[in-house]
C-alpha cells in the first residue's frame, strides 16, 4: 500500500486516507466486491490510530464507495461502469435522513436581522441600484469562495447566475439550450421541474427511479440532450444516488457531449461526516450545471437561488438570456453576501448538522 499521510498538514489524517482509498476504488485498484485492507493493518502501517482509520472507512460507506460486513471487514460497492453494464446488481437505495424539521433548520432571526441592519447602514446608496444581470459581483464572489471551501467546486464568479428561486433558473436553463433541445427528468420528482421545462417549450422524457437512482436500463436508453437530476435527495421519496450511479451520470453526459443539471437542494444538511460530493466538482468534461437555493438553509421567503455554469456555456448564456434583469433585489443580495463572508451562514449549517447527527445518535 502506497499511502502517504502528512500528519503535519492542514487536512485531517482520516480525510487524507479517505481520499487515497477513494481514488484507488474509483481506478479499480480495488475491484467491485473486493475486500479493502483491514483497519488494523492500515493503522499499523501508517502509524494512525484505529479510530482515525475507522473514520476514513465510515466516509467511504457514507458516500457509497464501500460497505461493511459484520466480522468480515469492508468491501467495495462502487462500480465505475454500472450505467453501461447489464445485469449488474444494484445496491440498496441510500435513504437520506428524515426531512429537516422547521425548528431545527430555521435560520436565527437575530443573526439575519443583524446582517440586514449592517447592510442598511453600510450601503445607503448601493441598495437602490439595480444589480447586473447575473447578480451582484459581491454575492457571486462570496458564493465562489463558499463553494470552493465547502463543496470543492471551482467556479469563477463569472460562471455564477443569481435568480429568484430554482423555478426561475429552470426557465433560464430551458432558454439557454433552446426549444430544439430535449430534457429528461426523474420520475417521481418535484413536479414543477417538468412543468417549467414543458412550459418553456422543451420536450421532456421521464426516467424511472430505481434502487440507487435512475434505473440503469432507462439511463442507457435515454438519448436526450440534458438530464435533470437530484442526486442528493430526490422528491418525494428522499432517496440518494449511490456513488456508482453518480459516476454513471457523468459517463452519460460525457458521451455525445450531453449535459447534466445537478439540482442540489438541501444537501448542506446532510448528516454525513463530510460535505456531500457534487457531480460538478467531479466532472472532468465540464458537462454539469449546478443549481442550489437558500430556501432550505435560510428561508423560502427569500426567493434566492444560484446556478453555476460550465465555463464553455458562459458566452452562450450571455448571448441568449443575458439580457434579462436580475430578479433578486440588490438589498437581499448584499445581505446574503454578508452572511457568506462573515461565516454566519456556515455556522448555521454546522449547527444544524451537529443537532441532526446527535438526534440520530451519530
Amino acid at each position: 500500500m502506497n499511502y502517504q499521510i502528512d500528519k503535519a498538514g492542514k487536512e485531517p489524517a482520516y480525510l487524507q486516507l479517505y481520499k487515497q482509498l477513494r481514488s484507488d476504488i474509483a481506478r479499480a485498484v480495488y475491484p467491485p466486491e473486493s475486500r479493502l485492507p483491514s483497519k488494523r493493518l492500515l493503522a499499523s502501517e501508517l502509524g494512525l490510530s484505529l479510530v482515525t482509520v475507522e473514520h476514513a472507512f465510515a466516509l467511504l460507506c457514507d458516500e457509497g464507495y464501500a460497505r461493511s460486513r459484520e466480522r468480515s471487514g469492508y468491501f467495495v460497492s462502487f462500480r465505475t461502469g454500472d450505467s453501461f453494464l447489464s445485469g449488474a446488481a444494484a445496491p440498496q437505495r441510500q435513504l437520506s435522513e428524515p426531512p429537516t424539521e422547521p425548528q431545527d433548520s430555521d435560520f436565527p432571526f437575530s443573526v439575519l436581522a443583524k446582517a440586514m441592519r449592517g447592510v442598511l447602514s453600510d450601503n445607503e446608496t448601493q441598495i437602490l441600484q439595480p444589480a447586473p444581470p447575473q447578480g451582484l459581483p459581491a454575492l457571486r464572489e462570496a458564493l465562489s469562495a463558499y463553494l470552493l471551501r465547502s463543496r470543492g467546486i471551482h467556479a469563477a464568479p463569472e460562471q455564477i447566475v443569481v435568480g429568484a428561486g430554482a423555478e426561475y433558473l429552470y426557465r433560464l436553463i430551458a432558454e439557454l439550450f433552446g426549444r430544439e433541445s430535449k430534457i429528461a427528468v426523474e420520475t417521481p420528482s418535484y413536479p414543477k421541474i417538468e412543468q417549467v421545462y414543458r412550459g418553456a417549450g422543451l420536450a421532456t422524457e421521464r426516467l424511472p427511479l430505481g434502487a440507487d437512482g435512475i434505473e440503469t436500463e432507462a439511463l442507457n436508453a435515454c438519448r436526450t440532450d440534458i438530464l435533470h437530476i437530484s442526486p442528493y435527495r430526490d422528491a418525494p421519496n428522499g432517496g440518494r444516488a449511490s456513488a456508482s450511479k453518480r459516476a454513471a451520470y457523468l459517463q452519460w453526459a460525457a458521451k455525445n457531449a450531453r449535459y447534466l443539471v445537478e439540482d442540489d437542494f438541501e444537501s448542506e444538511f446532510s448528516v454525513a461526516k463530510k460535505a456531500e460530493e457534487t457531480l460538478f466538482a467531479h466532472s472532468h468534461h465540464d458537462r454539469v450545471l449546478y443549481l442550489n437555493t437558500f430556501s432550505a438553509t435560510i428561508s423560502p421567503a427569500l426567493r434566492a437561488a444560484y446556478l453555476v455554469l460550465p465555463p464553455q456555456l458562459v458566452p452562450l448564456f450571455r448571448e441568449r438570456v443575458g439580457f434579462y434583469s436580475c430578479t433578486v433585489p440588490t438589498y437581499l443580495q448584499l445581505v446574503l453576501a454578508r452572511l457568506l463572508t462573515n461565516g454566519d451562514f456556515e455556522r448555521h449549517i454546522n449547527r444544524v448538522r451537529r443537532k441532526k447527527r446527535k438526534a440520530l445518535g451519530l
